[in-house]
């Protein structure tokens, strides 16, 4: 049995309601571990705290924006749980994941920002009705067939393209260059990816740009239930053979670029 659809099946049925519902003026904050939420926290204007069904959620303002934060645990499966928790108690107008991932683009290196125009899940894979194998997950309220390539809000990759170029990002001591920004894909899946050989793999199959472990369950969720989502990520590491080491060394310095472009994006709406 495949634990994530079933998740969202469940998830989703409790959700359905909302869609008859006009969302509220809230934008939600997504970041998958505590470092990836902490400066995005520290940013808000009197900060509250909700928890719902054990999930701590944060609400403040932004500038003028009121928003709600939240972390989802790593993986698929809580990311997905903590999205729903957070479209049914507080209906935000739009979403944005920030945190970090490994890189799949060659020419990117640590420090760097991943705007992610598509997201998909690198290791799902079914059998539809007709004994034809696919990657594309089926939505579980409807039945029919989400695309394989979830698509990002195209008013917030537009006005995160253009924030960014505004934004000074913090560089990684061993980079050669200046943190860049690119907008490109994002895979999803629940396994840390520190293998060269994995990596030429995602880059071949799917023209990965980067890696990670939340961004496509969020944009499932977000995209049956019709709401705008961005991904954000800034690049921890290589996913190759030194993934780890590098991720350890850099995982903070990657989590403060992300939200920094994700607050700036935040405090313009």
């Amino acid at each position: 049995m495949k634990i994530l659809p079933l998740l969202v099946t469940l998830l989703l049925t409790r959700l359905s309601f909302a869609q008859h519902y006009k969302p509220r003026a809230i934008t939600g904050l997504l970041g998958a571990f505590g470092a990836e939420v902490a400066l995005v926290k520290q940013s808000l204007h009197r900060p509250k705290t909700v928890v719902v069904d054990g999930v701590t959620f944060t609400t403040g303002r932004i500038g003028k924006q009121r928003v709600v934060v939240a972390e989802t645990g790593i993986g698929k499966v809580n990311a997905a749980m903590t999205t729903a928790l957070m479209l049914d108690h507080f209906r935000p107008r739009r979403l944005l994941f920030t945190g970090i991932a490994g890189g799949t683009n060659p020419n990117l290196q640590p420090g760097d920002i991943v705007i992610a125009k598509r997201t998909i899940h690198h290791d799902y894979q079914s059998i539809t009705f007709d004994q034809k194998p696919t990657i594309q997950t089926r939505n579980g309220v409807s039945g029919q067939m989400n695309p394989a390539y979830f698509p990002a809000d195209s008013f917030m990759l537009l006005r995160a393209q253009t924030i960014a170029r505004t934004v000074a990002f913090e560089p990684i001591p061993i980079t050669t260059r200046p943190p860049t920004v690119l907008t490109g894909t994002v895979v999803t899946g629940d396994q840390f990816i520190s293998s060269s050989q994995k990596v030429a793999q995602l880059r071949r199959e799917f023209n990965a740009d980067a890696t990670e472990m939340e961004g496509a369950a969020v944009a499932q969720v977000c995209y049956q239930i019709q709401v705008p989502l961005l991904v954000i990520r800034s690049l921890s590491d290589r996913a190759d053979d030194n993934a780890r080491r590098d991720m350890l060394s850099f995982y903070q310095t990657a989590a403060r670029n992300s939200a920094k472009l994700v607050l700036a994006i935040v405090a313009g709406l």
